[in-house]
């Protein structure tokens, strides 16, 4: 290739880049709308926006990734915690966290109860934009933190060679898929570790502590034996509320109440199974 083939070859090149630079720019603002779901930016969560910048959240969190690193990335909290978790997480942090314990904690914002509307209604929003995975790796808030996330139950750990033959069949194995799968993610809220309790309890000991409740005058529920009473707290996690300002608050549980229908009988029935091995 001589210098003249050399130079028409630079700006072909040059000029095929740019065209598909150019093309892939436009098809990319082509798709925002849809990708961002920008119908449903409401007054709410323009408020919230505001707030979310008034208040200086990304020198601690991140969305999509981006921002600070010292706390959580929240590009999808609304869909691990729910509402009314995160309105009672909003009043005061120092409700579900402990500085000393935790060795970090939210600063109080004294947010207005319109400011808290406004910030879950923006966070709803941003959890529901195709962000396509990214980014691959946030700090996420998680249960399993706490065991590294490599708990299993005692009937899955058994063998895993055979648990592999058997996970299409075995209960447990699928109610396992489940508790690492579901949305809201179980692991978000609960870890398998016995006395660490995050934003829900551990269902470490869960079936022993399900007789107690059961047995006990205080429970209001309508469940009989522990399959009924775990299946009781996924589909109706009101029904008999855990303890702890952090769990629940004016008869209402923190816990999301979409499982019911996003979850099918089947596979609620599999979650029961594996979270039973929890002696």
């Amino acid at each position: 290739m001589n210098k003249r083939q050399a130079r028409y070859f630079a700006i072909g090149s040059t000029l095929l880049a740019s065209l598909v630079f150019l093309g892939l720019t436009i098809d990319s603002h082509r798709q925002f709308p849809k990708l961002t779901n920008a119908q449903n930016i409401t007054p709410a969560v323009t408020l919230g926006k505001d707030v979310w910048h008034k208040n200086n959240c990304i020198n601690c969190h991140t969305l999509f990734g981006e921002g600070a690193y010292y706390a959580p990335d929240l590009t999808k909290i609304a869909q691990q915690r729910g509402a009314p978790y995160l309105r009672a997480f909003l009043k005061d942090p120092s409700k579900f966290y402990d500085e000393q314990r935790h060795r970090r904690l939210m600063p109080q914002q004294n947010l207005s109860d319109a400011d808290i509307d406004g910030l879950i209604a923006f966070l709803d929003w941003v959890s529901q934009v195709d962000n396509q995975d990214w980014p691959p790796r946030p700090i996420m808030v998680t249960g399993l933190g706490a065991t590294g996330g490599n708990a299993a139950s005692p009937a899955a750990a058994a063998g895993s060679a055979a648990a592999a033959t058997v996970s299409d069949k075995d209960p447990v194995a699928l109610g396992e898929r489940v508790f690492r799968s579901a949305a809201p993610a179980c692991t978000a809220c609960h870890s398998l570790t016995p006395g660490a309790d995050m934003a829900g309890p551990s269902l470490a000991g869960i079936a022993t502590r399900t007789q107690e409740t059961l047995a006990s005058p205080d429970y209001k529920g309508s469940a009989t034996d522990l399959a009924t009473y775990i299946r009781e707290s996924i589909t109706h996690p009101s029904a008999h509320l855990a303890e702890g300002a952090m769990y629940s608050a004016d008869g209402v549980s923190f816990m999301p109440n979409t499982y019911a229908k996003d979850l099918t009988s089947e596979q609620v029935a599999h979650l029961a199974a594996y979270l039973a091995t929890f002696k």
